[in-house]
């Protein structure tokens, strides 16, 4: 009888709570603690009530001490192998589920039939880890023996492409056809879509194909510093030039995937600044690069970046204000804290980051875990700080993105496929061999669809450092 599988991806950190995975005639539970699990269940006609009923229910249960926290689910119809309903059909519906203690990360890729490289198998991550808006405080208490150490002993929990977690500004530019034009000339994928359809078919799925080119988070800042972030890179931009004039959102400075706009750079500030005057023992990190940007993005000014980062900072009155490298470099944790220094902002750092072209264009994690096992002390000398990018840039694979586009639409991103497949490689790695990079350098671990295990794993190697 006709089934689709599903490989489901879990990982606990909190005492008390459970996963049960479903499917009909099925359950899975999983309990363990900090153990990295990949289990496959199918939706089995077999198991489906009614001669001509296809669709099965997969769905998953979240509970803490015998309470649910959350339910997902998704109706998979299984001669065809799509989403037909429910909470999970599709990506921007699976936003995390934040309590005062316990957060729950997830995400649902909807997978064909194994085309260019893709599973065939959908694709389910769930994590159970702490609310982590103050790990930090936690961790290294204000005047404890952790606190007096130097910053750098920190392992933080990082974000990639922090801004690039909505479609809204992107759907406000996107109609113009100028941009689409200026997008088919920047990106070979884009390219490619491009030349298989008419131009107005191009404008009508355009969306869609900035959906799965660029979209890398499902959460706002606010609870990605709940999950545990620490760390984030932000390109601010002005819109293209071929746009700008036409003032189809404010004309204030985004961060920039390419040509694409997302996240405003001042709701960015003002979230962080927010963030820990209500946290006032944690310290966020912020980079600011322009790689990838087109000159065509006007880059801001040095008073431009003065500006916005006063606005963000007025917003404290006092009680957060701006560091820098050295002070990141140099300064214990209790040092930056007492000179309020926790927002540390710099740009362009001549850091040592993992991500290679070659190494990152994969679908199963195979070649990130090579570049993980090729870093040596002497890769990591005389640098601000060591980044080890976890996440796949499938966007590189140029059939793989077609193909997601193309079938899926705007349902499901070739992103979300790798994202499970390459953690359940990732992860393990640097919880058991993190131990190997240089003790008194600053390490971010960074990840697509930032999840609790990503957070997890590396603030429990904080406290290692620490100790």
């Amino acid at each position: 009888m006709p089934s689709k599988g599903v490989q489901c991806y879990s990982y606990i950190a909190v005492p008390g709570c459970e996963i049960v995975f479903s499917v009909p005639g099925t359950n899975l539970p999983k309990a363990q603690l900090r153990v990295f699990s990949s289990d496959h269940l199918e939706v089995d006609k077999k198991n489906i009530k009614g001669p001509f009923n296809f669709s099965g229910i997969f769905s998953f249960r979240v509970t803490q001490n015998g309470n649910q926290i959350t339910f997902q689910d998704v109706g998979i119809n299984v001669l065809t192998g799509d989403n037909e309903s429910g909470s999970m059909k599709t990506m921007g519906n699976q936003t995390s589920v934040v309590t005062n203690d316990v957060v729950v990360t997830y995400g649902f890729y909807d997978a064909g039939p194994g085309t260019a490289g893709l599973p065939s198998s959908d694709q389910c991550w769930v994590t159970v880890t702490p609310n982590y808006s103050n790990w930090q405080s936690q961790v290294a208490p204000l005047g404890s023996r952790q606190g007096a150490k130097p910053f750098s002993k920190f392992f933080l929990p990082a974000v990639h492409d922090v801004g690039m977690n909505s479609m809204q500004n992107s759907n406000a530019v996107i109609n113009s056809s100028a941009l689409v034009d200026v997008l088919v000339q920047l990106s070979p994928v884009f390219g490619k879509i491009a030349g298989m359809m008419s131009h107005d078919a191009v404008m009508a799925i355009a969306p869609n194909i900035v959906q799965g080119l660029a979209i890398t988070q499902k959460d706002t800042l606010p609870t990605m510093l709940s999950i545990g972030a620490r760390y984030f890179e932000f390109r601010p931009a002005f819109l293209h030039k071929v746009i700008r004039p036409n003032h189809p959102i404010p004309d204030e400075l985004y961060f920039s995937h390419s040509a694409i706009p997302g996240m405003a750079y001042a709701q960015f500030l003002h979230d962080v600044v927010n963030f820990l005057v209500a946290h006032p023992a944690e310290i966020v990190v912020t980079q600011l690069r322009w790689d990838g940007v087109p000159a065509d993005c006007a880059r801001p000014s040095d008073v431009d970046l003065t500006n916005y980062l006063n606005s963000a900072l007025a917003d404290s009155h006092g009680s957060v204000v701006a560091g820098n490298e050295d002070d990141m470099r140099n300064l214990t944790i209790d040092q930056l804290r007492e000179q309020r220094k926790r927002l540390i902002l710099f740009a362009n750092s001549d850091s040592f980051s993992t991500y290679t072209d070659p190494g990152n264009a994969t679908l199963n994690g195979d070649s990130i875990v090579a570049e993980f096992e090729q870093i040596s002390p002497q890769s990591q000398a005389g640098k601000p700080f060591t980044n080890l990018q976890c996440q796949a840039t499938a966007t590189n694979i140029r059939d793989a993105v077609v193909y997601s586009v193309l079938a899926a639409g705007a349902d499901s991103s070739c992103l979300m496929a790798t994202k499970p497949i390459c953690d359940s490689k990732t992860l393990p790695w640097i919880t058991a061999n993190a131990g190997r990079l240089v003790d008194g350098e600053l390490v971010v671990a960074m990840n697509d669809f930032f999840d609790g295990a990503t957070a997890d794993v590396a603030i429990e190697w904080s406290r290692r450092r620490l100790a």
